[in-house]
């Protein structure tokens, strides 16, 4: 049933941690009151239990508005949330991307570095909307607004980045059309980099992805997979996918506006079956 979560939150990132699922989002409102994350668990991704402030703007000095986007992910014994924050839209502003540590999934969650992760402009992407990829022990970044993506490899303790096998800390991978928001899945020697193009708080907004044989790419988009319907609802993007263990089942969460709601902000988090066809395409999600 959708919505799956009461309350206004967009830009879901979720991770399942034994056995249970953990579900971060960004508190959707105005940039000046989004000073905190909230987080939700669950076992049957169904039924959510809210654990409220799990990371707040105060124990970071160098943060003062606009948390969004949260990643978290574990990494030896320890858990992490790359998040978006300052919304800066130059290298002379304060802000970019933050990393939180904390020892158990629901927090508390507190400044890592003391500073930015990154705090400038790299190949052209603003640094917002960061989605963490783990894959045979190494840490991957996939992040960059205003049309440009990168991809990163953190080192072992998580404070800075190794060079990628072409010798860039930041390699751009940006595919024609991208505008914000990666994620990333592998299935079956499939690389699935899906992405969100439009303008967020536009009814057009929408997700589109693409296949490739490596975790960098090259990616060429295939097609639209989520979009509004004026049945149900409109911008839909900003998403994530998880694959059930038990049935194999996956889904992808998502968030969405009700049709003709003039309040860019209200958004809802909802959740849909992720399908693939017999050749390993993604089919378009039916919104419900």
């Amino acid at each position: 049933m959708n919505p799956i979560i009461d309350g206004y939150y967009a830009d879901p990132e979720i991770r399942r941690y034994g056995d249970d699922y953990w579900l971060f989002a960004t508190t959707s409102c105005a940039r000046g009151q989004q000073v905190h994350f909230d987080a939700f668990h669950s076992r049957d991704l169904r039924q959510w239990v809210k654990v409220s402030h799990v990371l707040d703007i105060s124990d970071f000095s160098w943060v003062h508005r606009a948390l969004w986007a949260p990643s978290q992910f574990e990494w030896h014994g320890r858990y992490f949330v790359v998040f978006a924050c300052n919304d800066i839209q130059s290298d002379q502003e304060q802000g970019g991307l933050g990393l939180a540590v904390a020892d158990r999934p629901e927090g508390p969650y507190h400044d890592y570095l003391g500073h930015p992760l990154i705090g400038n402009f790299i190949n052209g992407a603003q640094p917002i909307d960061p989605h963490v990829y783990v894959e045979n022990d190494r840490v991957y970044l996939y992040y960059g607004g205003w049309q440009h993506c990168n991809l990163a490899q953190f080192n072992d303790d998580l404070t800075g980045f190794v060079p990628m096998a072409d010798g860039s800390l930041f390699r751009e991978i940006t595919p024609a059309g991208y505008v914000e928001a990666p994620c990333m899945i592998h299935k079956d020697g499939t690389y699935y980099f899906m992405w969100s193009e439009g303008v967020w708080s536009a009814a057009g907004y929408q997700v589109v992805y693409a296949k490739a044989h490596a975790l960098e790419g090259p990616f060429v988009a295939q097609a639209v997979i989520l979009k509004g319907d004026e049945r149900v609802a409109e911008a839909p993007g900003h998403h994530c996918v998880v694959q059930d263990p038990q049935s194999g089942e996956w889904q992808i969460i998502y968030h969405r506006r009700p049709v003709g709601e003039t309040d860019s902000t209200k958004r809802i988090l909802c959740m849909d079956r992720l399908r693939f066809d017999q050749d390993g395409n993604i089919l378009p999600v039916v919104m419900s």
